[in-house]
């Protein structure tokens, strides 16, 4: 987004048209833009309404029913925190003690937003002009708050800065994504993870979110490092020190139905061995943040691989950090065989799950032909170097 467009949306004329419009539909979009531009609305308004109109219903998912006040960029969106995770976040900054944070890369505010609704005040930085002035609008309502279009590298790292500013603890989301795609190298963070870590000498309170499929060497030993998924789908990795730190080493944060729970220990490999009556798959903050070996102990299980982070056991055990199944049959994996064993169980649905094996279940679930009425779970994997296919049965948490 360039600036005049940000200067636009955050106009009274903007605003006002913005929140005129209804929900967003993708089929009624187009007739709604004719008709505000015949009503006499300025095409370039509207046109960028309209899309303010469809990134909030786009946000809703991370922000809820905040979302319809606020407004985004799309390249915002995309990396901002979810506000329940962004309010873990500054929930660490309260309980270390800190008062005041710099808040390096803001984009669109979410984690200041955060951050000021627990009391928090924040100087929230953001280099991008347009960003800025979007991020000037999400936190109109805390007057804690300052928003700064500045480079925050720069400007902490000048003489007194960290004074002047009164802050006691730094955040940080740099961006990992540009015109070419994602950058999973911390080198090519933007600012560099390496340069924001170097803040740690002046404020030791610093958070930094990173990639979660961040290689483990590129992490320093001496931090935090958590995995945190929401509902089965890993949201992020973020890295921790000082007060801001909860225990040292790798941690995964599991939130499902609202409930967090967390998970800390040792990263050595689980020990493998044969299939179990029962196999579970570890939540993907477990498996990113290596302590699979700490879940395979919760539950007196092994690994049905040495490279495949499937956990197997003979007795069910309820766990928030894995996924169990009953296993069914097990059977040499190829799609007549497969097809076969499902015709004689009725299946005519199939969820189908995959690790150590190069297929594409949306191509695969049509060769198999279903036409039957039941519904049924498949883990296609490698056991002792061979291709497999367990029909199982979810358990209930």
């Amino acid at each position: 987004m360039d600036p005049s467009t940000a200067r636009l949306i955050t106009s009274a004329d903007g605003l006002s048209l913005i929140d005129s419009l209804p929900p967003y539909s993708d089929s009624d979009a187009l007739t709604l833009g004719g008709q505000l531009r015949k009503a006499g609305a300025d095409a370039a308004t509207v046109a960028a309404a309209m899309t303010q109109s469809r990134l909030r219903a786009a946000a809703r998912p991370k922000f809820g029913e905040f979302a319809a006040g606020m407004l985004f960029t799309q390249d915002g969106l995309e990396q901002a925190t979810r506000l329940s995770v962004a309010g873990l976040h500054a929930s660490r900054f309260r309980d270390a003690g800190c008062t005041r944070i710099a808040d390096l890369t803001s984009g669109i505010g979410a984690d200041a937003m955060a951050a000021s609704a627990l009391g928090l005040a924040v100087v929230a930085f953001e280099l991008d002009e347009a960003t800025a002035l979007i991020a000037d609008h999400n936190l109109r309502h805390w007057p804690t708050t300052d928003v700064v279009h500045a480079d925050s590298l720069g400007t902490l790292r000048s003489p007194d800065a960290v004074t002047k500013l009164g802050v006691d603890g730094i955040f940080a989301d740099p961006a990992r994504r540009n015109a070419r795609g994602r950058r999973h190298d911390p080198k090519d963070y933007s600012p560099a993870l390496d340069e924001v870590l170097a803040l740690r000498d002046l404020i030791p309170e610093l958070g930094v979110k990173v990639g979660p499929a961040i290689e483990h060497d590129a992490i320093p030993e001496d931090l935090e490092a958590q995995w945190v998924s929401v509902d089965g789908t890993v949201v992020e990795a973020a890295l921790w020190s000082g007060k801001l730190a909860q225990s040292v080493g790798h941690t995964a944060l599991v939130i499902a139905d609202g409930e967090a729970h967390h998970l800390s220990g040792s990263t050595d490999r689980a020990p493998d061995g044969p299939l179990g009556a029962y196999i579970y798959e570890p939540d993907g903050a477990v498996i990113r943040s290596g302590l699979v070996g700490e879940v395979a102990t919760e539950l007196d299980a092994h690994l049905i691989d040495p490279s495949i982070a499937y956990l197997t056991c003979n007795t069910p055990v309820s766990t928030p950090f894995a996924r169990g199944y009953r296993v069914l049959e097990v059977l040499p994996y190829s799609v007549k065989r497969l097809a076969s064993a499902l015709h004689e169980r009725n299946v005519g649905v199939v969820d189908i799950k995959k690790r150590g094996i190069d297929i594409t279940p949306e191509k695969l679930r049509p060769q198999l032909k279903l036409r039957g009425d039941d519904r049924a779970t498949v883990i296609l994997t490698r056991m002792g170097g061979r291709h497999q296919a367990l029909i199982v049965e979810p358990l209930h948490r």
